[in-house]
């Protein structure tokens, strides 16, 4: 039986644009976040470089089975909508 799906791992880096713009943007529809610095956490790290072609990809963010590389806040509700509903909140989602 799979685990269930807890949480939005948000994967980024201090100094990241386009990872503070998504966060933004995430926490502003209501979504919780699980934080993970790639420089602070090699297995972080470890996972980001494993679905982005061997880079350090940032913002990349993973809902259970599904990862997405530099996402647009909608990418992440679709992902949501699809593996993990239970994470959305009212008014989230399409």
């Amino acid at each position: 039986m799979d685990e269930p799906i807890e949480a939005i791992e948000f994967y980024w880096r201090p100094g990241c644009g386009f990872s503070a713009l998504l966060e933004r943007q995430l926490r502003r529809a209501g979504f919780e976040l699980d934080m993970r610095n790639i420089w602070d956490e090699p297995e972080a790290a470890a996972f980001v470089r494993s679905v982005a072609d061997g880079n350090e990809t940032v913002p990349t963010v993973r809902i259970g089975p599904v990862a997405l590389v530099n996402p647009e806040p909608e990418d992440v509700v679709a992902a949501l909508e699809e593996v993990a509903p239970h994470l959305l909140v009212d008014g989230q989602g399409r």
